[in-house]
């Protein structure tokens, strides 16, 4: 096995850490389906098909080589509703401690859609959220902010009724600074890890929702060197070619598609 040395340990950057926290949830699944501005899964999920061996198919709208839809959105969602994706990640302007969230906008709800703040719209997120099995969150800014105790506005739902025929759902949210695995019968996050370098006390006071924390708390495991080879060679090559600015920013890559930006 293949070790990892402290300088590629303490040279991983946040959004390396991310990737290489949620790779590891997408073991043994069969589709795996990315949005076209989610460039931390969509780079996790092609990290983890490669170490499926390819067995675990990708789609990534938006993406002239992983985008196997010829009708965008619309295909993704009849083949979410029809059980053949098995996980999807999701993101929001605030998301809370009910892992609701808010892709809508901030203040008054009264004043829709006049609000102090507006986000890009919630698209089909409240619809994928219901029929996928393993929605996993994600959220690069980790503050008080961004993660709050209740959402202004629910464009998106974590939890529903018992009553409610609901086979998909919220499974983990990975941020800068920790995981945290969602509990659905207690409908609460619970801490899983901290990011390397990140301490309980920093991540508590950069969270406006309460949580549970276990008597064991481990670091999140770093990528080995192996691991952080591929991600940072063939992996990044892959995510350069369709989601070109943040493969510069994170890897020095320029892609042969930066004319289109």
């Amino acid at each position: 096995m293949s070790m990892q040395t402290s300088s590629d340990h303490a040279s991983l950057s946040p959004a390396e850490v991310m990737i290489s926290a949620i790779a590891p949830m997408l073991h043994g699944l069969g589709h795996v389906a990315v949005g076209s501005q989610s460039p931390i899964p969509g780079s996790a999920a092609l990290l983890a098909q490669a170490r499926s061996g390819g067995e675990m198919r990708v789609s990534i709208l938006g993406s002239r080589d992983q985008n196997p839809f010829t009708d965008g959105g619309r295909e993704l969602f009849d083949c979410a509703g029809q059980g053949r994706i098995d996980a999807f990640f999701l993101s929001g302007g605030q998301i809370d401690g009910a892992a609701n969230i808010n892709l809508v906008g901030t203040g008054d709800i009264e004043q829709y859609p006049r609000q102090s703040q507006r986000f890009p719209g919630s698209f089909g997120s409240a619809y994928l959220y219901y029929v996928v099995p393993r929605v996993i969150l994600f959220r690069e800014e980790h503050t008080p902010r961004t993660l709050v105790d209740a959402v202004d506005f629910i464009s998106a739902p974590g939890t529903s009724a018992p009553e409610v025929y609901r086979p998909g759902g919220p499974y983990a949210l990975v941020t800068s600074r920790c995981v945290f695995m969602f509990d659905r019968d207690t409908k609460r996050f619970a801490l899983q890890s901290l990011h390397p370098g990140v301490t309980a006390a920093e991540v508590k006071q950069s969270t406006g929702f309460d949580y549970d924390t276990p008597m064991h708390l481990p670091e999140t495991p770093p990528p080995d060197a192996g691991t952080l080879a591929l991600l940072r060679g063939d992996i990044a090559q892959l995510v350069a070619a369709t989601y070109p600015g943040f493969a510069k920013k994170t890897w020095g890559i320029q892609s042969v598609n930066d004319s289109r930006q």
